[in-house]
């Protein structure tokens, strides 16, 4: 009798189990339906696209297609253009977006405390998002032309005009638009991260006698890391796309200083060098994910005992 009750209890368990899989089974398939318009447009519009690239990048000729390894990536860090597009990028890079982070950081400091003209300042900076980069573009000729705005007021004061676009100081005007265009949006970001810091922490700080710079590097800053990894993510994405602003500016081959990598991947593409475009662009990506990966580690080294 014994025996048979645990037979039944077994079979009851199997049956159970059996059960609990074809459900598992079923909400797997109903997340794969659900997930399938988004898989297949990743798939089509990315994954597949970006294998070709790396494709490309391994052979000799779309038409001779012979496999020949890193010879094309060899070729390409032997060009000069490349190297000069490369370098003036991370330059450009390496200084825009610290200034975008630790400038919206400040911002978004000051606008949380009581200051004057909040609201206009606040629409200065987010006036930017609301227009085109065509119109932003055309104030940025008006200012920095060589007959421009920027030059009147410095002949007021007795100094020379500058060709701005033309000169060593042509990757600072590029820089100014970066950030104008972006700080507001940067901003808001960490705004909204300030105000879901636990105020009880910072009045635990008040009473123990806590300075001011003490509880942004104690308090604020650490819950603002995972903001921070966003921002800084974002700004850096952005920064690789200022090929627009430039474009606009300065043509196809502006002044050396603003010689982008993006200019050099677009007139690739119409001299229809293939090999050299897709290896150029394989290297993008692949610092792109070396710099996000190093992000990631140093949010989640600042920010572990936030989290937990």
């Amino acid at each position: 009798m014994k025996k048979k009750r645990q037979n039944q209890s077994e079979a009851v368990d199997r049956q159970r189990r059996r059960a609990q899989r074809r459900l598992r089974r079923q909400d797997f398939a109903q997340s794969l339906c659900f997930l399938s318009p988004s898989l297949l447009g990743v798939g089509v519009f990315f994954i597949i696209p970006f294998g070709v690239v790396v494709y490309y990048s391994l052979i000799d000729g779309v038409g001779s297609r012979n496999f020949v390894g890193v010879q094309n990536f060899t070729k390409l860090f032997q060009n000069s253009a490349f190297l000069m597009a490369a370098k003036n990028t991370l330059q450009f890079s390496a200084i825009a977006v610290p200034l975008a982070v630790v400038l919206a950081i400040m911002m978004a400091l000051m606008l949380e405390s009581r200051i004057p003209l909040k609201s206009q300042f606040r629409t200065f900076f987010l006036s930017p998002m609301m227009v085109p980069v065509a119109s932003v573009v055309l104030i940025w000729q008006v200012l920095f032309n060589y007959n421009g705005t920027v030059n009147e007021f410095l002949l007021l004061f007795g100094a020379d005009r500058i060709d701005w676009l033309q000169s060593e100081h042509c990757q600072w005007v590029v820089m100014i638009l970066f950030l104008w265009k972006n700080l507001g949006y940067n901003m808001i970001l960490f705004m909204a991260g300030l105000a879901n810091i636990p105020k009880e922490l910072l009045e635990v700080a008040d009473v123990e006698g806590a300075s001011a710079i003490y509880k942004f590097f104690a308090i604020k800053l650490r819950y603002l890391s995972p903001t921070v990894m966003f921002v800084t993510i974002l700004s850096l994405i952005n920064s690789f796309k200022v090929f627009r602003e430039v474009y606009l500016l300065a043509g196809d081959y502006p002044y050396e200083k603003l010689y982008m990598l993006q200019h050099f991947m677009n007139n690739t593409f119409r001299s229809l060098d293939y090999q050299k475009l897709s290896a150029a662009a394989v290297i993008m990506a692949i610092v792109m994910v070396i710099l996000i990966a190093l992000l990631f580690k140093v949010e989640d080294w600042f920010g572990k005992d936030v989290e937990g």
